[in-house]
């Protein structure tokens, strides 16, 4: 079942599309190209499949896009981007005081919200990230290396502020926190837990793994 992503608005609006019909196709072949990929991965994602989901014949793809890659490049560079998007303004939303830890919770809950519930686009960018050929990394691996920068910010915050345990190396303890909610795009099922258990024990867990004894 396709998450709830929605169109994602980067894509059209940088390509300058100004025909309402024809920018609505290309953001359905995103669409479904996005839900293909998160499922079936890169070595998996047939344009047919994309077709049949997106309800177009397979060679109208070809309109839109040059080949298979250059949808599957467009969906992973979507995928990360909007993720930065809404993280960004999940801390910008933040209360003032809050604590260089708490603001490490908000992004262990947008990362997981918007990988397992929101957008299949995540998860697809998550999913295949090593899987890419190395001629359509090249924007994928800018847009990762902006979404870490985030998390960089977040840590070393937590460690100038006395917030993360001193036997840590901030850039470590980032890593693994990231590695750990990243990885659960491939165990989590709904009927396992819900998003909200999910959010609560990944954040307990950062915060206990992460804090100074008291």
């Amino acid at each position: 079942m396709a998450k709830n992503s929605g169109s994602p608005t980067l894509a059209p609006a940088r390509e300058g599309k100004t025909d309402k019909k024809s920018a609505r196709t290309r953001v359905r072949i995103l669409d479904a190209a996005a839900q293909v990929l998160s499922a079936k991965g890169y070595a998996g994602m047939r344009l047919s499949d994309v077709a049949e989901v997106a309800e177009l014949q397979a060679p109208a793809i070809y309109y839109y896009f040059p080949s298979r890659d250059d949808l599957i490049e467009e969906v992973m560079w979507v995928g990360l981007a909007e993720m930065r998007e809404y993280l960004t303004s999940a801390l910008a939303a933040a209360p003032a005081d809050a604590t260089a830890m708490e603001r490490i919770l908000i992004g262990v809950e947008t990362h997981l919200r918007h990988e397992l519930e929101i957008s299949d686009y995540t998860t697809a960018a998550i999913r295949n990230a090593g899987q890419l050929p190395d001629q359509i990394r090249e924007r994928h691996d800018a847009e990762e290396k902006k979404y870490g920068a985030v998390w960089r910010d977040l840590f070393k915050a937590a460690h100038a502020s006395g917030e993360l345990r001193d036997d840590l190396d901030p850039y470590l303890a980032q890593m693994l926190v990231m590695g750990t909610i990243n990885w659960a795009a491939e165990w989590w099922q709904p009927s396992r837990a819900t998003i909200d258990r999910v959010v609560a024990n990944a954040q307990s867990f950062v915060e206990n793994a992460l804090s100074p004894t008291k």
